[in-house]
């Protein structure tokens, strides 16, 4: 399952993309949406990594 993490990102980008898209937004003015799903995404799998490293037994 953490493996498949990396597509967090991409799709709830492409999603964004299609909901820009959808209602009329040019791209010019939806790129602060992509900036908080990187962010967002980067939170996430930064969490999981160090959940991982704390969890992990020797």
């Amino acid at each position: 399952m953490i493996r498949l993490l990396f597509l967090l990102p991409i799709l709830l980008c492409f999603a964004w993309y299609c909901f820009l898209r959808t209602n009329g937004v040019p791209i010019k003015k939806g790129k602060k949406g992509f900036l908080y799903i990187l962010a967002f995404s980067t939170f996430v799998l930064g969490f999981f990594a160090l959940m991982i490293q704390v969890t992990h037994q020797a």
